[in-house]
């Protein structure tokens, strides 16, 4: 379908808790500016100082996610600036958005999140094992802290974090018992899990507004930062982008960008350890080798089917990020 040479739709994007998001956003404008989509893109952090929040047509101010009135605030932002698309950039509001999906329906905006069940089974590092295992997937023993202790006989090293947790926050390597018992106490919400020798790779998998899994594409973490990739490339593996497809298939999650983490280890086999039914920290890299979800969704905001091969975007393309300055 031809794109239109007038500014087709006039509507708002908001991304909540936007912070060092700025390479997503400017995707997002670019994207909008490739459509000739009239779109107005805001931001809400809860402080002044977010680097990507100053970059956004507006910007909000609001209370943490743990504030009371922090949905009603998001609801008041939505309805008075004609937000048509809410893209949540963390983990700290998926829930509360998830539960009040409907509320956001009934003004006219699309929540970029999966229902509650869903985004439930992804933040609790417990039932995503279960989930894993119970669907036949490959994945890390993980025990409680407790169990591991109980244990007479115990491969070492293991690896800890906690069941809620995210952004790498808490997890820490055990070589032995007195390390276990020590940091069992200090990690909160602990639990304990296999160690996992080999590649790590992120995949970035597009599901449509119609819940179809469209694109799948594999990222390998070469290095990692305070739990996100600074350096990765992307790999074509056919097998991994089968695996996540069935993986995303039988979660029913969606719509939006669905993150799922795995091991390739040596002798072949994916462990897959979590999912994050969000935008990750990595995905300009997939944006930048052809997946434009930004493109995307904003083609299927304005009413329109976007064209996608399922594995069309560039081979071994690889990504060396660096941090950059917003000057207020």
């Amino acid at each position: 379908m031809a794109e239109s040479k007038s500014k087709t739709a006039n509507f708002g994007v908001l991304f909540t808790c936007i912070g060092r998001r700025v390479s997503l956003l400017k995707s997002f404008q670019k994207a909008a500016k490739q459509l000739k989509i009239n779109a107005s893109f805001f931001g809400t952090d809860t402080t002044e100082f977010s680097s990507a929040l100053q970059l956004c047509d507006k910007k909000f101010i609001v209370k943490p996610t743990t504030h009371r009135n922090y949905i009603n605030q998001i609801l008041s932002i939505v309805k008075s600036n004609n937000v048509k698309l809410l893209v949540p950039t963390v983990d700290l509001d998926l829930k509360l958005l998830a539960r009040n999906k409907t509320k956001f329906a009934a003004i006219g905006c699309c929540v970029l999140v999966s229902n509650e069940e869903v985004v439930g089974i992804c933040q609790d590092k417990r039932k995503t094992y279960r989930f894993l295992i119970k669907n036949g997937f490959d994945t890390p023993v993980t025990i409680s802290t407790k169990a591991a202790l109980a244990k007479t006989k115990f491969n070492w090293p293991c690896f800890l974090k906690p069941w809620d947790g995210y952004a790498a926050r808490g997890n820490v390597v055990v070589h032995n018992r007195k390390e276990l018992s020590f940091f069992a106490k200090k990690v909160p919400n602990c639990i304990c899990q296999e160690f996992v020798k080999g590649d790590e790779y992120t995949c970035d998998v597009y599901v449509d507004f119609d819940m179809q899994v469209r694109c799948i594409v594999p990222r390998k973490r070469v290095e990692v930062r305070a739990g996100e990739v600074s350096k990765g490339q992307v790999i074509k593996n056919k097998k991994i982008m089968a695996e996540a497809k069935r993986l995303v298939e039988i979660l029913c999650a969606g719509p939006g960008i669905i993150t799922l983490q795995l091991f390739l280890t040596e002798d072949g086999r994916m462990k897959f350890i979590e999912v994050n039914p969000r935008f990750g920290g990595g995905v300009p890299l997939s944006i930048k080798a052809g997946a434009n979800f930004p493109k995307w969704l904003l083609r299927e905001m304005a009413g329109k089917k976007p064209k996608i091969k399922f594995d069309g975007f560039k081979d071994g393309l690889t990504m060396l990020r660096y941090d950059a300055e917003v000057w207020l």
